[in-house]
């Protein structure tokens, strides 16, 4: 199995696109609904790779997610790109500056997303 990547996103759909997307790439799929449940998966499992992460999300969003991450030590260790239909300048430069390796903006396209993830996680 391929290295373990943590797609992170309520919705459903997407996280079963992104997924699909991935597997084919060799990935193996782990998932979480919002960034509160991210941050459980990756104290959980050190073994995740990298973290595809929505934007978006109840509880905790994906900008916040960063912050946490940051603050705990796993960034810029563990890469993270954000997958959103956000296309805000400000919010872009801020995830950067939090340390987001990457930022694609939905509808993706999957050899794009492949390529990214294969990209920073070296597979």
């Amino acid at each position: 199995m391929g290295k373990r990547v943590l797609v992170v996103d309520d919705s459903a759909s997407i996280r079963q696109q992104v997924a699909a997307a991935l597997r084919d790439g060799g990935f193996e799929i782990l998932e979480a609904v919002d960034g509160q449940e991210a941050l459980d998966r990756l104290q959980a499992d050190p073994a995740i790779a990298a973290v595809l992460c929505d934007v978006n999300m109840p509880r905790m969003n994906g900008l916040e997610l960063l912050d946490k991450l940051v603050a705990n030590g796993r960034l810029p260790q563990l890469p993270v790109v954000m997958l959103t239909t956000e296309g805000q300048p400000a919010l872009m430069q801020r995830a950067k500056a939090a340390g987001a390796k990457g930022w694609i903006v939905k509808p993706f396209k999957p050899p794009l997303l492949l390529a990214t993830l294969q990209r920073i996680t070296g597979c």
